[in-house]
């Protein structure tokens, strides 16, 4: 259950890691066609704001990716536990506020590993 946790945990990071990509520079350019409901001409004026979206996208795959490079378990999963209830967070408040496919991309799989590292916690013990 563990290496699953871990490896969700990786994909997770790699999500934020595209999301900071797309938020910080290619915003104007892949904007328009992934959020095509919105209009071409709001992409330029909010560049500046979906950077520092991106940013806050970007520590949190620096979180998790530090917590996969932790060699001692027990921080391993303090580390891990905290960035993904950062995301977890996240994802239910951009379920509530921007669209509800975000608890789906962020909150789920976050929800999903957590329950994975703490059961894989749970059997080292045993």
């Amino acid at each position: 259950m563990r290496f699953v946790g871990l490896v969700l945990v990786a994909l997770i990071a790699a999500i934020h890691v595209y999301i900071a990509y797309f938020e910080i520079f290619a915003w104007e350019t892949r904007g328009p066609e992934v959020f095509p409901v919105l209009p071409a001409d709001l992409f330029t004026p909010t560049v500046a704001m979906a950077a520092n979206q991106g940013l806050y996208n970007a520590f949190l795959a620096a979180g998790l990716i530090w917590a996969l490079l932790i060699g001692d378990r027990k921080w391993q999963l303090n580390v891990a536990t905290i960035f993904l209830l950062f995301v977890f967070a996240a994802g239910v408040f951009g379920a509530a506020t921007v669209s509800g496919r975000i608890l789906f991309v962020q909150a789920v799989p976050s929800a999903i590993a957590l329950i994975l590292l703490w059961i894989g916690r749970t059997r080292d013990q045993v």
